[in-house]
C-alpha cells in the first residue's frame, strides 16, 4: 500500500463519514457507519483496479460497473412499501451517491468527492425543510378536497 492508496481510503472515510453523519441525525436507517463502509468499500476496489490493471482504463472500468450494481441491491434493501408509497428513496439514493464519492477517492479525484459531499449535504440539509412543507401542503390539499366531496 503506498500514501495515495492509503489518503483515497481517509478521504473516503470523512466523506462517506460525513454525508452518514446527517443520515443518522436525521434517524434514516443506513447512518454513518453504513455509508462510511460504503464509501471507503468503493475507494478500496477502485484503488485495487487502478494497482492491479496497469493503468487499463478498461479494469477500472468493470470495477465501477461492479460497484454500482452491488450497491444498487444494497440501496434496494433500505426501501420499504408501506400501502401505496415508498419510503427510503432518498437514503438509498445517499448509499448510491457515497460509492460515487468512494470511487473518486479511489481514482485520486478528490475535488470531485469534495464537490460531490458538499452538494449532497445541500440537497440533503437545505431542502428537507422545503420537502416537508411540500407534503405538507399537498396533504392539506388532499384533506380539503375529500372534506369538499363529502360536503363537510
Amino acid at each position: 500500500m503506498d500514501m495515495s492508496q492509503l489518503l483515497a481510503m481517509v478521504t473516503a472515510v470523512f466523506f462517506g463519514g460525513a454525508i452518514g453523519f446527517e443520515r443518522a441525525l436525521s434517524g434514516k436507517p443506513a447512518g454513518l457507519r453504513t455509508n462510511i463502509l460504503v464509501c471507503l468499500g468503493a475507494a478500496v476496489f477502485t484503488s485495487i483496479a487502478q494497482s492491479t490493471s496497469g493503468g487499463s482504463s478498461d479494469a477500472s472500468s468493470r470495477v465501477m460497473a461492479g460497484i454500482i450494481t452491488g450497491v444498487g441491491f444494497l440501496g434496494a434493501g433500505v426501501l420499504i412499501h408501506e400501502g401505496s408509497g415508498v419510503h427510503g428513496l432518498t437514503t438509498a439514493a445517499s448509499v448510491w451517491l457515497v460509492a460515487s464519492i468512494g470511487v473518486a477517492c479511489g481514482l485520486g479525484m478528490y475535488a470531485v468527492g469534495a464537490a460531490a459531499t458538499f452538494m449532497a449535504l445541500l440537497v440533503l440539509v437545505v431542502l428537507s425543510p422545503l420537502a416537508k412543507k411540500i407534503r405538507r401542503d399537498l396533504h392539506k390539499k388532499e384533506v380539503g378536497k375529500k372534506k369538499e366531496k363529502e360536503g363537510i
